[in-house]
C-alpha cells in the first residue's frame, strides 16, 4: 500500500478506500434492565473514507441496512426492527454523511458528521483511532481503525421503553457505537 508520512504517522496515501465488510464490525451497546448491557451489530453496511492530500480535510460516509440488526435474540431483533424502534420497513437505512475531521492528536482523530436514524438527523462526534497500514498475505493493501461514540437514542425519536417494578426502565437511553475494521483501496 502506498503510504505517506504525516505528523509521525504512516497513513494511507490520498485516495478513496472502501470498508472491508468481511473485516469490519458495526456494533452497539445499550443498558438493559438497568443492570447489564446488550451488545448487537448490523451485518449489512457499506462505507468509504476519502483521504485528502491534507489528511485533516478527509471525509467519510457509512450506510447501514436497519433490517440487518442482530442481538442474537430473534424476538428482540424483531422488536428492534418494529415501529417501536428502527421502523425498518419505513426507514431501511441509517446513514452517516458529511463527515469531516475536526481534531487530531497522535493516532486519534475527532470526526464530526450527520447521523440519520429514522427521519431524524443530528450531528455526532466520533473518536477515530488509526490502527496502521499494511498488506495482507495475498498482497492486498489495507488499513485499520477503531471508532466510538455515544448518543441519546431519544434524540433520534427512539423513545419506546417500559418501566420496571423495581424502578428504572427496561432499555437505557444511551447508545454506544463501536466500529472496528479495515479499509481497502476502492
Amino acid at each position: 500500500m502506498s503510504t505517506t508520512a504525516w505528523n509521525g504517522l504512516d497513513i494511507p496515501a490520498a485516495g478513496t478506500y472502501n470498508l472491508d465488510v468481511a473485516h469490519t464490525r458495526v456494533g452497539f451497546v445499550v443498558k438493559h434492565m438497568m443492570v447489564s448491557k446488550v451488545r448487537g451489530n448490523f451485518t449489512d453496511f457499506s462505507g468509504s473514507v476519502t483521504i485528502a492530500e491534507n489528511p485533516l480535510e478527509s471525509t467519510a460516509e457509512l450506510t447501514i441496512k436497519t433490517e440487518s440488526i442482530s442481538t442474537h435474540a430473534p424476538d428482540r431483533d424483531g422488536h428492534l426492527r418494529s415501529d417501536d424502534f428502527l421502523s425498518a420497513e419505513k426507514f431501511p437505512e441509517i446513514t452517516f454523511r458529511n463527515a469531516r475531521v475536526t481534531g487530531h492528536s497522535g493516532d486519534e482523530f475527532t470526526v464530526v458528521g450527520d447521523l440519520t436514524v429514522r427521519d431524524v438527523t443530528r450531528e455526532v462526534e466520533l473518536k477515530v483511532e488509526y490502527g496502521g497500514a499494511g498488506t495482507n498475505p495475498w498482497g492486498q493493501p489495507l488499513w485499520g481503525f477503531s471508532i466510538s461514540t455515544e448518543f441519546d437514542r431519544e434524540d433520534f425519536g427512539l423513545t419506546w421503553n417500559q418501566a420496571l417494578e423495581t424502578g428504572g426502565v427496561l432499555v437505557g437511553k444511551k447508545v454506544k457505537i463501536e466500529i472496528e475494521g479495515e479499509a481497502n483501496p476502492a
